[in-house]
């Protein structure tokens, strides 16, 4: 089982790269998880492969498929687009078929198009959720957006809180919670047992014009920016962080590099910042 001494790659640092080459760049990076989202599976079977072959590579490399991202379908009555250009959004029961197949330690969810939804519809459709992923042994995450139902760690605490659900978590991921509150006292309210998953990445302090593009496309490495995340980290290690460290930077940048490089960046930079923060040698950290 994952912990907090371990590192996550998550699917969105390489977005397009074969299931094989994640593979590698998790390996290379010294990661010892990664996330996978439904186009990563879909690809990964277009390609040949088949589950039992999947599950083989993993072995080989030492690698546990962490988050399952994104569920947005979640919410009822909200529409959601089937696709975002290459991008195809699954059912839920899709993903509980990815997590049945490979295996997987927890379900994101985000309120990726909507706004406006009260919070007790919400923390319904979160229980919800939550009872139906227990029966494929998974937690259950809450991503929040700034510019969703859910803009801050705050609001995700309580939808979590009134669901009440011992497998309803928060997902922390630091880009968005720097373009929204940026409050540290937030993550100081966050307990440790309800954080079920992070995602680090670095940004200018000044945000672009364009949020979305900036979003999906022009974060930073861990380090490169101007979020404390030295800071955060520590904050969240005080409140008994029990979950790895997943690395999330979607980037135009890192695209046009083989995953393998990719792959080593983000755990180095990741190695450094976490050194800095925990007081160890950036090698100290498996």
């Amino acid at each position: 089982m994952l912990g907090p001494r371990d590192l996550v790659l998550c699917s969105g640092t390489m977005l397009w790269a074969p299931f094989e080459d994640m593979l590698l760049a998790a390996s290379a990076g010294g990661f010892r998880g990664l996330t996978l989202w439904p186009h990563d599976y879909q690809r990964a079977h277009e390609s040949g492969l088949s589950d039992a072959e999947m599950r083989h590579m993993l072995d080989d490399h030492g690698i546990e498929i962490a988050d399952l991202d994104p569920l947005l379908s979640w919410i009822p009555g909200e529409e959601i687009p089937e696709r975002n250009g290459e991008i195809v959004f699954a059912s839920e029961e899709d993903f509980y078929a990815i997590a049945d197949a490979l295996g997987g330690s927890s379900l994101n969810l985000a309120q990726g198009f909507g706004q406006g939804t009260p919070l007790d519809i919400l923390a319904e459709a979160f229980a919800g959720v939550c009872d139906r992923a227990a029966d494929h042994g998974l937690k259950v995450t809450l991503e929040y957006l700034p510019w969703s139902s859910v803009p801050d760690a705050r609001t995700a605490l309580e939808v979590v809180d009134r669901a009440n659900r011992a497998n309803g978590k928060v997902l922390v991921d630091t880009w968005h919670h720097f373009r929204g509150s940026g409050d540290p006292e937030q993550l100081r309210a966050l307990p440790g047992e309800k954080i079920g998953s992070t995602q680090i990445s670095d940004a200018p302090s000044k945000p672009a014009e364009d949020l979305s593009d900036e979003t999906m496309a022009a974060r930073l490495l861990p380090g490169e920016g101007d979020i404390p995340l030295v800071e955060w980290l520590r904050i969240l290690d005080e409140n008994g962080l029990q979950v790895p460290i997943g690395v999330e930077v979607f980037s135009r940048e890192l695209d046009r590099l083989p995953p393998v490089e990719v792959g080593r960046l983000a755990g180095e930079s990741a190695r450094r910042l976490l050194a800095e923060a925990r007081g160890r040698r950036p090698d100290g950290l498996r």
